[in-house]
């Protein structure tokens, strides 16, 4: 999984599988799913994401981390 938020555009893009998205489903206002060919979401959109999250904070919590890269 990785996490790409743009400062310009304010929007935070969650890549859930490195697979191409097919079809996409706006579920509120600004907030967009990507889903591939066999309808397995891939990814999220989310668009002013300051609005809606704290950006500034991430926490990971119980996940089986074998790697953990920082850009």
């Amino acid at each position: 999984m990785k996490l790409n938020y743009d400062q310009k555009t304010d929007s935070l893009y969650i890549h859930l599988a490195d697979r191409p998205s097919v079809d996409s489903d706006e579920v509120v206002d600004g907030v967009v799913l990507d889903f591939d060919e066999n309808g397995a979401l891939v990814g999220i959109d989310v668009q002013h994401a300051s609005k809606k999250a704290d950006i500034q904070n991430l926490s990971l919590l119980h996940l089986p981390l074998r790697e953990l890269d920082a850009a």
